[in-house]
């Protein structure tokens, strides 16, 4: 029992990727399944559990250990995630220029996130403006927080002994 136990051990090390490439994208192999397919970008916790449901591949088992099939079927899942998600979990819902549900991930995601900044900068609306300026965008508090440069901290003048008062 124990001698099939180590054939099993030393199989399992022989094609055992210690990165796993997903939606261009590297990942660690030693990592779980869920939390391995969370360094993708725009696939968080609530996404990942979602995938690994959907695709059967066990929670717990290291990404590493998964064949290439099982990889293609993640990938295949992420890419067409919009396709059997709630319209509520995407993250790119009625898209500006095309009005479609998507959900975004990797490379992506940035390039969608610099081209909303860019439009808003572009036609000169407060966000864009506020994003321009380097200021706070979502109406927080900016007198005492977030202050960086020369505002930072309190000045102080040197505290001079008062006059004294003849009588």
């Amino acid at each position: 029992m124990a001698e099939a136990k180590k054939t099993t051990t030393t199989e399992e090390k022989d094609d055992f990727r210690y990165i796993v490439r997903i939606v261009n994208t590297d990942i660690d192999g030693n990592k779980p399944t869920v939390v391995g397919l969370q360094s993708i970008k725009g696939v968080g916790k609530r996404v990942a559990e979602v995938i690994v449901r959907k695709a059967g591949v066990d929670r717990s088992v290291k990404i590493g250990s998964l064949d290439e099939a099982a990889t293609d079927e993640l990938t295949k899942l992420i890419s067409s995630y919009s396709d059997y998600a709630p319209n509520w979990a995407i993250n790119r819902q009625a898209d500006y220029e095309t009005g479609e549900d998507h959900h975004v991930v990797g490379v992506d995601l940035d390039m969608v996130l610099k081209d909303d900044i860019n439009r808003l900068k572009m036609i000169r609306c407060y966000r864009g403006v506020r994003h321009e300026s380097g200021h706070k965008v979502r109406g927080q508090r900016t007198r005492s927080n977030g202050r960086k440069g020369l505002t930072l901290g309190v000045s102080k003048t040197k505290n001079q002994p008062a006059p004294k008062k003849e009588a």
